[in-house]
């Protein structure tokens, strides 16, 4: 309750939280709003935004409607944001309480992978698994956990390694609590809540490097996504260059509110801050 109202006191936060919350509702009413294809033929090409009533934000330069390509595009920003999210917050927490709880040889040979995957910069290693493995939606979700882990991992690790000595742990020990117990039950409840404020900032990573992806036209172009329609408004850019700041403004915003919601779950949980 304390850190609820302390989430809700920080206007950072509460609008964080407001965009976040408008950006799910336009995902969730894109069905009802829009039935039809969003990426269907539905006027002339290039219409300019409330220049028809028909198409609110215009359309694009194949005379595709652009605001229901906005409205479809938060799903799939939402749902690989989210389920790359949880693959790489997975693959962090196994990698870094493994390393922090057992240390020596464990830690240091899982320390070199974590630092081997962090000398490539994160877009350069997706471009290659998106080049290896295609560019379908499921692959480029898959591949954006795979590149965004070792920062959660490396968290995960140093939150292991100041918990493993605690008298919660040593008492675990005595009853002869197993390591597996000691991990799941013990230290992992006490070690998570900074690794799932992080998430957040993986969330709006992984949403950049999709739409990154989607620009350069690697990304799965059967899908309506917000970095789909930048990249084909890349070819009209110097004269309906609406086409792609509609989708740029959508991505920002999201990305903006998943940034807010996750310093004002820092600020609420973050025990340094709970006196102020």
């Amino acid at each position: 309750m304390d850190a609820a109202k302390r989430y809700f006191r920080s206007p950072a936060a509460m609008l964080g939280l407001i965009l976040l919350l408008i950006v799910v509702g336009m995902a969730i009413s894109a069905g009802y709003l829009y039935p039809r294809d969003p990426l269907a033929l539905a006027g002339r090409p290039l219409i300019w935004p409330f220049a028809n009533p028909r198409f609110l934000l215009g359309t694009d330069n194949s005379g595709r409607d652009i605001a229901a390509q906005i409205f479809h595009g938060a799903r799939i920003s939402l749902l690989i944001g989210g389920v790359a999210t949880l693959i790489a917050v997975a693959i962090g927490i196994m990698v870094g309480a493994l390393a922090g709880y057992y240390g020596g040889w464990v830690d240091n040979i899982l320390m070199r992978i974590t630092e081997a995957f962090q000398t490539l910069p994160n877009f350069v290693l997706l471009l290659v698994l998106v080049a290896v493995f295609g560019s379908t939606l499921t692959t480029v979700t898959i591949a954006v956990g795979i590149v965004s882990w070792p920062a959660p991992a490396r968290l995960t690790r140093a939150e292991f390694l100041s918990l493993r000595s605690r008298e919660f742990v040593q008492a675990g020990r005595t009853l002869g609590m197993r390591d597996t117990q000691l991990i799941l039950r013990e230290i992992l409840p006490n070690a998570l809540p900074p690794v799932i404020v992080y998430a957040g900032v993986v969330m709006a990573i992984a949403i950049l490097l999709e739409s990154a992806l989607a620009f350069l036209r690697l990304s799965d172009a059967n899908v309506a996504s917000w970095g789909n329609l930048i990249g084909l408004g890349r070819d009209v850019l110097r004269v309906q260059w609406y086409v792609s700041a509609i989708p740029g403004v959508a991505i920002l915003i999201t990305v903006l509110a998943v940034s807010l919601v996750g310093q004002g779950l820092n600020d609420a949980l973050n025990p340094r801050l709970k006196q102020r």
